[in-house]
């Protein structure tokens, strides 16, 4: 009786022992060799896999810059440091860019925008958008839901009034909140642009008033008052243009509505 039981128990284990060694020995002569480079690169990165180098993580960005399809300067998050490191090891020549940083591209808090709806569905702006366009009066307005917040692992980002504000001194320009909303009002801009249209209303202005009292106009005044002439209207929305723009700052007391806000990004 005992060896009926022991039998059967003796072969699993033996067949186990042959399938480990089988793996073990396939496993020597069909692993792929790892470029050393890649796990040092891998330790310098900031380890946020936010997506915003175009890679799924840290890994697959670090794996292309050893295959040479990706440059080194792609990670926000680390900014010039991180891409002077990753250039060190890899002998990659580094590319000066100037760092980003996330801008919601609307300034329509509870007290200045009429809400349409007693929205009480799923707590998300995705959800929310898909019924009747959302809750804010404005088709292009914030909903102040928070899924931009959520998704900031820097904790960036903050529903302040009903209205999603960025944090630029937090914001590492990881751009994952960019993607996390579903109006698409989030933008990368680069820190030296220094004032910023913050409505992306294509309303008529009459329509626009009617519905938020900080929205653009289109009114022109900032655009006949630039000195530089680095505003333009395009289909009833100012915008301004970060590389004629001298910072005078002439546009921000004309603005009927105060849409236009000056912009500072600490180093």
């Amino acid at each position: 009786m005992a060896m009926e039981i022991l039998l059967p128990i003796l072969i699993v284990s033996g067949l186990a022992l042959l399938g480990g060694a089988i793996i073990a020995i396939f496993s020597m002569f069909m692993s792929v060799p790892i470029d050393e480079r890649e796990s040092k690169i891998r330790e310098v990165l900031p380890g946020a896999n936010c997506g915003g180098c175009g890679y799924a993580g840290c890994d697959e960005y670090a794996a292309a810059i050893v295959k040479g399809s990706a440059p080194a300067h792609l990670c926000a998050p680390g900014g010039a440091a991180v891409a002077a490191q990753i250039g060190k090891l890899t002998g990659l020549s580094v590319i000066g860019v100037t760092p980003k940083t996330a801008v919601v591209y609307c300034c329509g808090s509870k007290d200045k925008v009429d809400i349409k709806m007693n929205y009480r569905g799923i707590q998300t702006c995705a959800a929310a958008s898909t019924f009747y366009g959302g809750i804010s009066a404005c088709a292009y307005g914030c909903m102040g839901i928070g899924d931009c917040e959520k998704a900031c692992v820097y904790g960036a980002i903050s529903i302040i009034h009903g209205v999603a504000v960025v944090n630029q001194c937090k914001c590492t320009g990881c751009s994952t909140c960019v993607k996390a909303c579903p109006k698409g009002l989030i933008k990368m801009v680069k820190t030296d642009v220094s004032h910023i249209v913050l409505c992306s209303s294509h309303d008529k202005g009459a329509t626009t008033h009617k519905t938020c009292e900080a929205g653009c106009l289109g009114c022109g005044k900032c655009v006949r008052t630039c000195p530089s002439e680095a505003i333009i209207l395009d289909n009833n929305l100012a915008v301004i243009d970060g590389v004629k723009c001298t910072d005078c700052g002439a546009c921000v007391p004309v603005c009927p509505t105060g849409a236009i806000k000056a912009r500072r990004v600490s180093p």
